[in-house]
């Protein structure tokens, strides 16, 4: 536990000098939304492309490692929609709200993921979980969508949806870095090194980033919506995807990299779309706070459970 603690220290060190510069009158929150924009846009893709292209896949079982997840993403949005009618009966949630509560148990937080993969993993882990997250982008993105609009009073409109993840950046980086992988030659050193050092900077700034959206003051109101959302993101999910991994024979540090996938707590993103499209924005953002908050102390318990199970 201890090494686990002292690797994800600093990102959550980092998260909390976001919170912090978030109240800094020189950064405005024009800076912040353009801090997003370029993570968005240049910075996340740079890193995805960089970290395919150098990742060695030989010794990573992926067909199981998507079944895994892909299952455990299905039982987690069937499981979210069943309790919705409890939901409505016991706590009075608005439809706006149990869009927010579904999409903070299907959303995850890959950059934290990537950014913990880096300091506890070899290589091929930091690979592994931009390859999840190319995997779950489109999946969970469509069912997000569909639940808000569905909830929030808005008709959806699925073309306009699959229009979007077709041109999502993270999509984009990630299929041009298989497709070049696949080239029977390689692309050129500089230009190598040059996204190379842009895809440094995605961690640093993404934390910054995630730290800055964090509304601390929501921790202080907990209510039956963000403690269930809390409970299946942090505690249900991860035991489901440990569960189906050692189902499917999943061994060693597989187990150990589809774990942190599973961990990590939900997406400031999913902020974004709430706010755009009439869902409970403010739950939402309570939601993650607490979260990230818990996420310091279920990820190291989450990795030492995953480190017996796989027999390290």
């Amino acid at each position: 536990m201890i090494p686990v603690f002292n690797a994800i220290l600093p990102i959550f060190l980092l998260i909390l000098s976001g919170q912090g510069l978030r109240h800094v009158p020189l950064f405005t929150a024009d800076f912040w939304r353009g801090m997003d924009t370029l993570g968005y846009y240049v910075l996340y893709p740079a890193l995805l492309f960089v970290t395919i292209m150098r990742a060695d896949f030989s010794a990573l079982t992926l067909d199981s490692v998507a079944i895994a997840l892909g299952g455990a993403n299905l039982v987690s949005v069937v499981g979210v929609l069943l309790a919705w009618p409890l939901l409505r009966a016991t706590s009075k949630i608005s439809r706006p709200g149990f869009s927010s509560v579904f999409q903070a148990t299907v959303r995850w937080n890959g950059f934290m993921a990537f950014a913990v993969a880096e300091r506890l993993f070899p290589p091929e882990g930091a690979a592994m979980v931009a390859l999840v997250m190319a995997f779950l982008i489109i999946p969970v993105n469509i069912e997000a969508v569909a639940v808000v609009s569905w909830f929030a009073g808005k008709d959806p409109n699925f073309g306009a949806v699959l229009r979007k993840i077709a041109i999502n950046p993270m999509v984009l980086a990630t299929g041009s870095a298989l497709v070049v992988r696949a080239l029977p030659f390689t692309l050129p050193e500089p230009l190598m090194q040059m996204l190379d050092l842009v895809a440094r900077a995605a961690l640093g700034m993404g934390l910054l980033s995630i730290g800055a959206g964090l509304k601390p003051r929501n921790v202080l109101r907990p209510n039956a919506a963000l403690v269930l959302a809390t409970a299946a993101k942090l505690i249900l999910y991860p035991a489901l995807v440990l569960a189906l991994a050692l189902a499917l024979g999943l061994q060693g540090d597989q187990i150990s990299y589809l774990a942190l996938c599973a961990a990590v707590p939900t997406a400031m993103n999913g902020y974004v779309l709430a706010r755009q499209m009439g869902g409970d924005a403010e739950l939402y953002a309570a939601i993650v706070t607490v979260q990230t908050a818990a996420a310091f102390l279920t990820i190291p318990a989450v990795l030492a459970i995953a480190n017996q199970l796989s027999g390290g």
